[in-house]
C-alpha cells in the first residue's frame, strides 16, 4: 500500500464534495440541513456556535450519524442517510474528511463549510455564545444549540 499525505488525503475528499460558502451553508440550514459542528468544546465557549448547530465531535460522528450502530449510541437528530448535512470545524480542514467519510457511510447530500467556523464569523453571520457542556451526557447525543 502506498503512503498518502494529509494533503492527498484532503485533496481527495474534496473532489468529491460541493463545498458550501458561509452564504450557502447558512441558506442550506435555512432550507433545513442539519448543520454539525464538529469543534470541541473549548473551541466553541471561546468563539460561539453555529444556532441550530448540532454538537458532535470528530472522534464519535460516525457513531452518532451511521444509522446501522446501536441506537444507544446514534444521534436521535440525524434522519437518515437523505438527510443533507453540512460539517463546520474551526477552519474547514478535518470537516472536509469527515464529510468525505460519511459519504462512504452513505450519506450522499454530506458536505462541509468551506473555511469553517472562522469564515461564518469572517461573513458576519449568525452565531451565539456556547451552551454549557452536559457534563453527564455522552458527547454527541444532545440537542441542536438553540
Amino acid at each position: 500500500m502506498t503512503r498518502k499525505t494529509i494533503d492527498v488525503l484532503l485533496a481527495e475528499s474534496r473532489r468529491r464534495l460541493e463545498r458550501l460558502s458561509p452564504e450557502d451553508a447558512h441558506a442550506a440550514q435555512q432550507a433545513g440541513a442539519l448543520v454539525v459542528d464538529t469543534r470541541s468544546h473549548e473551541e466553541r465557549r471561546r468563539s460561539g456556535v453555529i444556532p441550530g448547530s448540532l454538537l458532535i465531535p470528530l472522534s464519535v460522528l460516525p457513531w452518532r450519524l451511521d444509522p446501522e450502530s446501536d441506537p444507544d449510541f446514534r444521534s436521535p437528530y440525524v434522519e437518515g442517510v437523505d438527510q443533507h448535512i453540512v460539517l463546520v470545524c474551526a477552519h474547514g480542514q478535518s470537516s472536509s474528511l469527515a464529510a468525505a467519510l460519511l459519504q462512504d457511510l452513505g450519506f450522499t447530500r454530506a458536505t462541509d463549510l468551506d473555511g469553517g467556523y472562522e469564515a461564518w464569523l469572517e461573513r458576519g453571520l449568525p452565531v451565539r455564545p456556547a451552551p454549557e457542556p452536559d457534563e453527564h451526557g455522552l458527547p454527541g447525543m444532545g440537542a441542536p444549540d438553540p
